[in-house]
């Protein structure tokens, strides 16, 4: 298979992602594992690898998403599968964002066949107030979808049936048309997890997409910006923010942050400081050094 091929769209199935010979060989060896233990399971790639595919760009990190099982059984099954054909085996690593709060939020990363894969179930989340952590259950492949940062980011592909699944119904559109939108109406997606405002404007910079006006009008609410300073810790921020700004475009980022009125928020200026931010900004756009 020629890796450099664009994705072709035929227009009665949908958008095709063309697979390189070693990614097939990885999801024949997947769906293998599902048929060799006769599991009732159907698994989907999901996030941002099919999103750099549909643009025609390759991605090394494949993020496998489980539906009936969760992501350590299914990689102890990949493992003894490995093993059984005389195949090299990985470790295993267990990759929690809090240790004390979120057991539930495991994901298991696993090497095969050269490619990084993080194996986790589909989900569904409810968050408390004040928290940023989620209570997480099973859930179904549209739950998964429409709790992502943005559509172009829940778009699933299929292993079984080689399909993309576009479950926000937008996501496809928005990815084509070089727009970041949320899945669901953007002040709650916020307000549930107010670095989703941050990975906006990394993913709008690094693509060169652009921001939809309903997103960059919650970003602006005070009850955003709030939650920015108060909700999140300093160092997931400037985690984020190290990120965007090692992107190819980090002037574009930090205009991007500076038009939806974020840099007192990120950068976590005194009030006092914070008072003075129009007039520097001001500046700047009359011709002042950037």
């Amino acid at each position: 298979v020629d890796a450099r091929k664009a994705p072709t769209v035929d227009p009665m199935a949908g958008p095709v992602i063309v697979l390189t010979a070693a990614e097939a060989g990885l999801f024949d060896f997947l769906r293998d594992v599902v048929a060799h233990n006769r599991l009732d399971t159907v698994l989907r790639v999901a996030g941002g690898w099919v999103r750099d595919k549909l643009l025609g760009k390759q991605s090394p990190d494949i993020d496998i998403a489980v539906d009936n099982m969760t992501g350590v059984a299914l990689a102890e099954l990949v493992n003894a599968r490995l093993a059984e054909l005389g195949k090299e085996t990985h470790s295993l690593g267990v990759i929690m964002a809090n240790p004390e709060q979120s057991k539930h939020l495991e994901t298991v990363a696993v090497r095969v066949f050269g490619f990084d894969l993080d194996l986790v179930n589909l989900r569904s989340e409810t968050y408390a107030d004040g928290s940023r952590i989620p209570t997480v259950e099973f859930g179904s492949p549209h739950s998964d979808a429409v709790r992502r940062d943005l559509t172009i980011n829940a778009l699933f592909y299929n292993l079984d049936t080689r399909a993309v699944e576009d479950l926000c119904g937008r996501g496809l559109t928005d990815l084509e048309e070089g727009i970041c939108r949320t899945p669901l109406e953007p002040l709650r997606t916020f307000l549930d997890d107010p670095l989703r405002v941050l990975r906006a404007v990394r993913f709008s910079t690094r693509l060169g997409f652009e921001l939809a006006p309903d997103l960059v009008a919650a970003a602006r609410t005070a009850d955003v910006q709030q939650a920015l300073r108060h909700k999140v810790s300093r160092e997931r921020v400037l985690i984020e923010l190290d990120k965007t700004l090692a992107a190819t475009a980090p002037i574009s980022a930090f205009r991007r942050l500076r038009s939806m009125g974020l840099l007192a928020a990120v950068f976590a200026l005194p009030d006092g400081c914070a008072r003075a931010r129009p007039i520097a900004e001001a500046g700047e756009g009359a011709g002042g050094q950037g």
